[in-house]
């Protein structure tokens, strides 16, 4: 069998299983699209251009350093230095997110459980509007969340990318360097939006009724732990 096609089914394959066993690479996006309550296409939108900056980051990294001559071990402790520094990165952010989940909480939800009656008179108003206030801080947090994921998958490393392209480009072959970063890009953004979409669609019906408060938090704490399972347990 050819070489090069072994190296692009190799890309493929090590690109899905490099996904499946990242739980960093898909749960941020479900929990968050339904604690905030985005629409599918704008939760694969956001997977698919995050997963994008995911690849193309470390394609890039790789290519530069392959110009300049850098050798192989050199270029992965970049990566393994960059996979430490996003670790870090998504346990701030998932500890940020869960202590907005925890203020979000206390201001919206730690009465619910009383009857009308007992709720102060702010709590009960809550249950039927929303102030220009809470509006305003909902809409400015939905839109700075996926920024964050994009830079976060930005600066995350594809490790296991970095040797496959070694071989074309020792081999002076562009063309192979090209189609190896696309079927790995390709596999890797693909596993990605089915894994999302699957558990978006798992999620969605999950009934939440009375419990929507809690949502944010829960979010927050599913961050923190893919984060910690990444920094901590290799994952």
């Amino acid at each position: 069998m050819n070489e090069m096609l072994v190296l692009l089914m190799s890309a493929g394959t090590i690109g899905v299983i490099h996904t499946l066993l990242g739980p960093d690479h898909y749960l941020p996006f479900i929990v968050l699209s339904r604690a905030r309550n985005w629409t599918r296409t704008r939760t694969l939108w956001i997977t698919f251009i995050s997963g994008v900056g995911h690849v193309t980051g470390s394609v890039i990294l790789g290519m530069i350093g392959i110009a300049m001559g850098i050798s192989l071990s050199k270029i992965e402790a970049i990566e393994s230095s960059r996979g430490s520094l996003v670790g870090w990165m998504l346990i701030a952010f998932g500890l940020l997110y869960t202590g907005y989940g925890i203020y979000k909480y206390f201001k919206k939800g730690a009465h619910m459980h009383l009857p009308a009656f007992l709720r102060p008179k702010s709590i009960r108003h809550s249950d039927l509007h929303l102030h220009e206030g809470d509006l305003k801080e909902e809409e400015d947090a939905g839109r700075l969340t996926p920024w964050i994921l994009f830079l976060i998958f930005v600066f995350g490393p594809c490790e296991v990318l970095i040797p496959m392209l070694v071989y074309p480009a020792a081999n002076h072959s562009g063309l192979g360097v090209f189609l190896v970063a696309l079927v790995f890009g390709i596999a890797t953004v693909g596993t990605m939006l089915l894994v999302v979409m699957l558990g978006y669609k798992g999620l969605s019906l999950v009934r939440f009724k009375g419990r929507e408060h809690q949502l944010h938090l829960f979010a927050g704490l599913v961050i923190l732990a893919a984060g910690a399972g990444m920094q901590f347990m290799g994952l």
